[in-house]
């Protein structure tokens, strides 16, 4: 990275509004209503640097909701370091609670945050995150903006349990609702266990999308080293609140911005991490989204050459035994890090916003706990990345490798005379509405071998792209000890989930995508071997099912409810390209490259 020339305060992008000889009635306007509720005139016009904070909690995001305290520590550290803190709020995304999809906010977020730091007098930010979308959000923004930005996660959950058995945060949920399904519990003791693996405030504390996803920002870069997984009740989370903040008001001086750090390399890097992770099968398309508007080309195929061979070194729910307590305790990031990098598996020459190279900056880093996080001769899984499967269905779909349970493989995947592969019978449903009414229906005859498909659930079926496809079979074979089948779909799956599904298939249905030419009775061969699914119908025949497809208007899906959904059903991108809005990562450094006008 090129070293710049450390800024002088008269360069500081703030003084535009606060300090504008040259316009004094608009620095007049700008200035006095600050005054009113304590800010002083010294503190706006001495050339202090004007740092934002990014508020991602609320009361209605749970996950996020300590940064409300924690953000007093990062305004101690800004103003010890000499810099003036704006604290405003982000658009609220919370996962389990958003209908008809968290996803449907992540986009909406980052314009919002585009908005405010292209338009208001910010030297640098600081971006608050927890709950998965709020740190893909924030990332696309800053490299949108490319003004100093560094990322603070709020940590996850203290561990849950019950009794002496580790409870981990969504991931349970998939296990209780097969126990509930099979009888083994009732109502009631699924809410009671269910609660237990929320004991604390912080976002969840298995290796889910919130965990990949604050794990993805200190991999690129964009946190300090070691930040990202430490629990968020712990003092060393408001401690490294406090170096945040000071660390905001040094990387204004020395003018280090996210596209410095955004770079080819450092989404190389962050792609190995995940694997060795374990990481959430949603890392894929927000990593992309956000390296899109970085301007680096990232796909679905680099996902599969970079991390497809990486063993998993983290022993962490959903694909291993233990929480984000235990993880952060052996090491975090870093120690993982530190294991890849020793293999000559990431580029060590990658600059962070400590301002350190990486190789630096993990330098003696070593696995605390060899249990938790695995040496790299020693792994949990051998191959732990994703595959990018193509085929007659879709152009891109996703399978998580990491999480194919000794079960799954050897019932789907150790035919000797066809190994890594299987064909099945499908059975489609319409949404996850059709499938909760349907799943249980003995006339679809649903059995060992069945391959269950989700359709309409993707970006602008849903909208949104829904957390679906991950469907259990029903009750019958779960009473009979059958708890997976394979499942393919247009939508996605929590990153807590330890489902082996084929997920994010690119074009969904609604689209045009032939998914939407499935029928419940077509027979479907899935290849690992050879990354490719067939549906096993003759052209013919697609052929005519296309045409009457058309004829019917195409696949059909609910209207529209809010203006917001409409927009972005008009712009939306596929799940293979990052779920991004059209057109909008053709705006890049906005902040030097498009200053805002004057307002008066």
């Amino acid at each position: 990275m090129t070293q710049r020339p450390r800024l002088t305060p008269d360069q500081l992008r703030s003084r535009w509004w606060f300090d504008n000889p040259d316009h004094p009635g608009t620095t007049a306007l700008c200035i006095e209503r600050y005054l009113n509720y304590g800010v002083t005139l010294d503190e706006l016009t001495s050339g202090k640097p004007i740092i934002g904070i990014a508020q991602s909690g609320s009361d209605l995001t749970p996950c996020n909701r300590h940064h409300i305290e924690l953000v007093k520590r990062v305004k101690d550290g800004i103003r010890a370091a000499g810099g003036v803190p704006f604290e405003f709020p982000l658009h609220p995304i919370h996962e389990n609670v958003r209908r008809p999809t968290a996803a449907l906010d992540r986009n909406l977020a980052y314009l919002g945050l585009v908005e405010v730091l292209h338009g208001y007098p910010l030297d640098g930010v600081v971006l608050t995150t927890g709950c998965d979308k709020t740190t893909p959000a924030c990332l696309m923004a800053a490299a949108t903006v490319n003004i100093p930005a560094i990322v603070l996660s709020g940590g996850p959950m203290l561990n849950g349990w019950r009794g002496n058995e580790r409870v981990g945060s969504g991931t349970i949920i998939w296990e209780l609702r097969k126990r509930l399904a099979a009888g083994d519990i009732d109502y009631a003791e699924f809410l009671a266990r269910a609660s237990d693996s929320a004991p604390s405030v912080g976002h969840c504390n298995t290796m889910g999308t919130a965990s990949t996803m604050n794990s993805m920002a200190e991999a690129l870069g964009m946190s300090l080293p070691g930040s990202a997984m430490i629990p968020g009740p712990y003092k060393e989370r408001a401690m490294v609140a406090y170096d945040t903040g000071e660390r905001a008001v040094e990387m204004v001086w020395q003018d280090l911005r996210p596209l410095d750090i955004l770079t080819r390399e450092a989404f190389e890097n962050a792609v190995v991490v995940c694997s060795a992770l374990g990481g959430s099968s949603n890392a894929p398309i927000h990593v992309n989204a956000i390296a899109r508007h970085a301007g680096v080309a990232l796909d679905n195929d680099d996902w599969q050459r970079l991390g497809h061979r990486i063993p998993l070194l983290a022993n962490v729910m959903p694909a291993g035994a233990y929480l984000g307590e235990e993880f952060h305790r052996a090491g975090g990031v870093p120690a993982v890090q530190h294991e890849l990098l020793e293999r000559g598996l990431l580029h060590g020459d990658v600059t962070g916003v400590d301002g350190r190279r990486l190789a630096d900056s993990i330098a003696g880093r070593e696995t605390l706990d060899e249990e938790v996080i695995r040496r790299f001769d020693n792994p949990l899984v051998e191959h732990a990345g994703f595959l990018n499967l193509k085929g007659n269905l879709f152009e891109s779909a996703l399978m998580k490798t990491s999480v194919i349970s000794p079960d799954f493989r050897r019932r789907f995947l150790e035919n000797p005379e066809d190994p890594e592969a299987f064909e099945g019978r499908v059975v489609v449903f319409d949404g996850s509405e059709d499938y909760h009414a349907r799943i249980d229906d003995p006339e679809l005859g649903i059995d060992a071998s069945t391959i269950l498909i989700m359709r309409g659930a993707g970006p602008v079926g849903h909208p949104g792209g829904a957390e679906v496809v991950n469907m259990q079979p029903p009750e019958a074979l779960i009473r009979q000890g059958i708890e997976s089948l394979p499942c393919l779909g247009d939508g996605r799956q929590s990153g807590t989930s330890g489902s082996p599904s084929i997920l994010n298939a690119s074009p969904e249905a609604a689209t045009g995508g032939p998914l939407a030419l499935v029928q419940t009775g077509d027979r479907l061969r899935v290849d690992l071997g050879r990354c490719e699914v067939r549906l096993l119908v003759d052209d013919d025949e697609i052929t005519q099912r296309r045409q009457r497809l058309d004829a019917q208007g195409g696949y059909p899906y609910p209207a529209h409810q809010t203006p917001w959904q409409e927009i972005q059903r008009t712009l939306i991108e596929p799940l293979d390209r990052g779920m991004t809005l059209r057109g909008a990562d053709a705006y890049r450094d906005v902040a030097r490259q498009s200053p805002p006008r004057d307002n008066h």
